[in-house]
């Protein structure tokens, strides 16, 4: 088997077992808190969005960092920096007496962990680049995949043995996938920038931010909002609807786990197509589609009925990202792509940052529902714009070309 895939199916498996130690205990988090004492229904939902947007400010001001050592020092020991750190964030959540504990921990987990862009960096820089949208879909499902396990088996967790341990066995999970990547994974030492081609692309006048790129970057960053804006009250919504807590942790983990378990397949299946088709069209089809599913998620009359609406939604959602991520990676030279996705990591870590307080604020102001009212305004902001790059001289291939052009002449 080819080194890029035996590397490719290594990830995809330790990706899985990260998302799933991660899905095992933080979904639950706004039951956690209330365990510990945060009894007033506001005071939930501000700790709610505060613990969401933690980890967020954190990973935006340090995910440039990581790529660009990415690119000095190899992926691969960013992978086990992430991994290496989560051990320990994760298991010591179990650990925590109060809530600003797990706030500090939250914030902690920004900071040093970050496998999602650490594995997909990887993948980018060591993947032909035929076979770069396939890859990075392939790797998008393996994250989904966790994020589905996880929660269902954190559920169940949850609810037989405590909150405290579902965070300890995902601690000593992650342990198993670092020794994964420890000894299995294998990086091209040519992905990895040399002293002397540091300085060299320095002196070249390479433009990282071309017009594609940054509008690309502005849909990743209103698709990170839309995918994200709902899910820390997610908890709160499923006890609100069943007026209870009793089987809510194990709801809360159907809904994650359909949200993740249709990703995965929308990474299996849609990203295949765009190694074949126009990705800008593709990427606008599926946002259009999820626009439609969006807007009935506010009139599902049973929570198994928003479980499916939800769910189909994630699935034409769920190929957009490794659309925009490979177009941007193949139009980034490969010494440079750590900084590349280290920039998107910022991108997204925004995203995932301001999206809790959105939520938060409407949340505290209106109901816990009425931010399913603007899922669908972020999906017709990216739409729009997809629309627009479409219609633009914006062209994806044209671009291409004029990019390999351009650094042959250099």
């Amino acid at each position: 088997m080819e080194k890029w895939k035996v590397n490719l199916y290594t990830l995809w498996v330790t990706q899985i077992i990260s998302l799933t130690s991660f899905g095992l205990g933080l979904p639950f988090i706004p039951f956690y808190i209330q365990e510990m004492g945060v009894t007033d229904p506001n005071q939930i939902k501000l700790f709610t969005g505060i613990l969401s947007t933690a980890p967020a400010v954190t990973m935006a001001i340090m995910a440039p960092i990581w790529g660009k050592l990415s690119d000095r020092w190899g992926r691969k020991l960013m992978i086990l920096r992430a991994m290496l750190a989560a051990v320990f964030v994760i298991g010591s959540m179990g650990l925590v007496n109060n809530h600003w504990q797990l706030v500090a921990l939250r914030a902690s987990q920004g900071l040093f962990t970050g496998t999602i862009t650490a594995s997909t960096t990887f993948v980018a820089a060591n993947t032909p680049k035929d076979k770069l949208s396939y890859a990075l879909g392939f790797m998008s499902s393996s994250t989904f995949i966790g994020f589905s396990i996880g929660p269902v088996i954190g559920g169940i967790f949850a609810e037989n043995f405590g909150y405290r341990f579902s965070f300890f066995a995902g601690g000593a999970l992650m342990l198993i996938g670092f020794l994964l990547v420890l000894f299995v994974l294998v990086e091209e030492k040519s992905t990895i920038k040399k002293e002397d081609e540091e300085v060299k692309l320095n002196n070249e006048d390479i433009k990282l931010f071309t017009p594609l790129i940054l509008s690309l970057l502005l849909v990743l960053f209103f698709h990170r909002v839309t995918r994200s804006v709902f899910a820390p009250y997610i908890p709160l919504f499923v006890q609100s609807t069943l007026n209870s807590t009793e089987g809510a942790a194990r709801m809360t983990g159907l809904i994650n786990g359909a949200a993740g378990l249709a990703t995965a397949v929308a990474g299996l299946t849609i990203t295949r197509l765009g190694d074949r088709l126009n990705k800008l069209r593709l990427a606008t089809a599926l946002t259009l589609m999820g626009l439609l599913l969006s807007l009935t998620l506010r009139f599902a009359s049973s929570l198994y009925i928003f479980i499916i609406l939800y769910g189909m939604m994630f699935f034409f959602l769920g190929g957009i990202e490794p659309i925009i991520t490979s177009t941007t990676a193949e139009l980034t030279p490969t010494e440079r792509r750590g900084e590349l996705f280290g920039y998107q990591g910022l991108v997204g870590s925004v995203g995932w940052m301001l999206s809790p307080m959105l939520g938060a604020y409407v949340s505290v102001n209106y109901k816990i529902e009425s931010i399913l009212a603007i899922i669908p305004v972020f999906i017709f902001i990216n739409a729009i714009i997809l629309y627009r790059l479409n219609k633009s001289k914006l062209n994806i291939q044209n671009n291409k070309e004029v990019f390999m052009e351009r650094n042959r002449n250099t």
